[in-house]
């Protein structure tokens, strides 16, 4: 299948993007939406307003498949399982700590790099 599948969008709990198919065809194409293998309910395929061979893609975030770290959610055309896309959730502490620790480091390494630079500014003024 001739498919692509872009986001667009992640608004009031529900993932949102457009669906382009190389042929027009009267029936949406079939697609799934799994996290942690299990498939999720809900999703829709809709003909996108005033776009040929264009689908509008919905699928609903469930609010009790979100906790503390990273939610990946697999897009797959069906039949056959050809992935079309994936999109990611992280949440919780761990990230806000992780977050934390990468602006740490990153400041470490500017004063370093500062360090340097006016070392070698210095050394080269003469």
């Amino acid at each position: 299948m001739d498919l692509t599948l872009t986001k667009t969008r992640i608004r009031a709990g529900i993932w949102e993007g457009l669906l382009t198919v190389g042929t027009e065809r009267a029936l949406p194409p079939e697609i799934e939406v799994r996290h942690l293998e299990l498939p999720l309910d809900g999703v829709t395929v809709a003909l996108a307003e005033g776009m040929k061979k264009t689908w509008a893609v919905r699928v609903p975030i469930p609010a009790d498949l979100l906790s503390d770290g990273v939610q990946t959610f697999l897009i797959h055309a069906r039949p056959g399982g050809e992935k079309l896309t994936s999109f990611t959730i992280i949440t919780g502490a761990a990230l806000e700590e992780d977050i934390r620790a990468e602006v740490d480091l990153l400041r470490a390494e500017l004063d370093m790099l500062k360090r340097a630079f006016r070392r070698h500014c210095l050394e080269t003024a003469v």
